[in-house]
């Protein structure tokens, strides 16, 4: 049975494939617009697992609200992002120290040049090789259109990917490409909709195949965009290799009833959903972390805490760690997010193509 189930997602891939702010402290202060209603038990099947004995990708792909990796494996982020665009001479002791919490992913900052220095295709090729060294999985993100609603500003995110293609091009069992972080800070679903409707096709045509990434509305905490619309968003990626994100601060994370009904609706989607950001508070309130985290490892969805170090503007206490090379965590936050019983180096599996 698992060798007709491989044999019929091969031929349905295969065929799939021939066809065709700055950091948090800039986030605007905008009232989360109603509550969400209480969320209906989700009545999806599973879907069918590929055999991982005999399943052979060329990268992450998805079924259903599961991501898989390259070798047909089930794969769950557990991790925290790096902000690299501000900090380039940190790269060499940030990541080996975020690899030492058992993260088996790190979201990178990146920039285009149209807010912050670009980032080169030799930075970020040395960024991947780098994390493929310590065995984690990259998830790399441009920065610049942060909160911003104009289509240009998300395109130029775009042209940024489909200039650096080269080094993502066999890449994909090791990157991910989170377009645009935070692209569309307005909470309405429709204009960020038509947005990625224009991107995601964009990058396809030009020969990028890895998983992409897609931020929720609302400067990421407007997740009823992906509730509303997500479905039409991931049709617009011919291989169907598209998740969302959802970042979880005072809005979309401020109770465990809001963080439970936000991802259940999400998932509700058919699609993987990972909380791309979050931490422990922010300007406006608390955050139920604790229910981001063991919820999260309930249903097995992933999460990257914000941010790793560097925060300012207000923000310092995001920091997770208080040295580059994590000799000492912040009590509040990175000691929770990475040592407690639903944390990172308690739940966290490597992925299978480090095997």
């Amino acid at each position: 049975m698992k060798k007709t189930i491989c044999l019929l997602l091969s031929i349905f891939i295969i065929s799939a494939f021939t066809a065709c702010g700055d950091n948090n402290a800039l986030q605007e202060e905008i009232p989360y617009p109603e509550v969400l209603e209480e969320s209906e038990e989700l009545e999806n099947e599973e879907p069918a697992e590929p055999d991982s004995g005999e399943w052979i990708s060329e990268g992450f792909f998805v079924i259903g609200t599961t991501l898989y990796d390259a070798k047909g494996e089930p794969f769950v982020m557990r991790g925290v992002n790096y902000p690299h665009t501000w900090f380039k001479d940190q790269l060499d002791t940030a990541l080996p120290a975020i690899a030492q919490t058992g993260s088996n992913t790190v979201r990178v900052v990146l920039a285009n040049g149209e807010q912050w220095r670009r980032d080169s295709v030799e930075d970020v090729l040395r960024i991947i090789e780098l994390c493929k060294e310590l065995e984690m999985i990259a998830v790399l993100e441009v920065h610049d259109a942060t909160g911003r609603n104009d289509v240009d500003d998300l395109m130029k995110a775009v042209e940024y990917w489909i200039e650096i293609k080269d080094i993502l091009i066999g890449n994909e069992a090791y990157v991910i490409v989170n377009i645009a972080n935070e692209w569309f800070g307005r909470w309405d679903s429709a204009g960020w909709r038509d947005g990625y409707l224009e991107a995601i096709p964009a990058l396809r045509e030009a020969g990028i195949r890895n998983t992409l990434m897609v931020d929720a509305a609302g400067w990421g905490q407007y997740p009823r965009s992906v509730h509303e619309m997500g479905r039409e968003v991931f049709e617009a990626d011919e291989l169907g290799n598209t998740i969302f994100s959802i970042h979880m601060y005072e809005y979309a994370g401020k109770d465990e009833k809001t963080v439970k009904d936000n991802i259940n609706r999400a998932l509700a989607v058919d699609v993987p959903v990972v909380i791309g950001e979050f931490g422990h508070r922010h300007h406006d309130g608390e955050v139920a972390f604790l229910t981001i985290l063991s919820y999260c490892e309930e249903i097995g969805a992933g999460y990257l805490g914000w941010s790793w170090k560097g925060n300012s503007g207000g923000v310092e206490y995001l920091d997770i760690a208080l040295e580059w090379d994590g000799s000492v965590l912040s009590a509040d936050w990175g000691e929770i997010l990475i040592n407690s019983e639903f944390g990172i180096k308690r739940t966290s599996k490597k992925c299978t193509v480090f095997a």
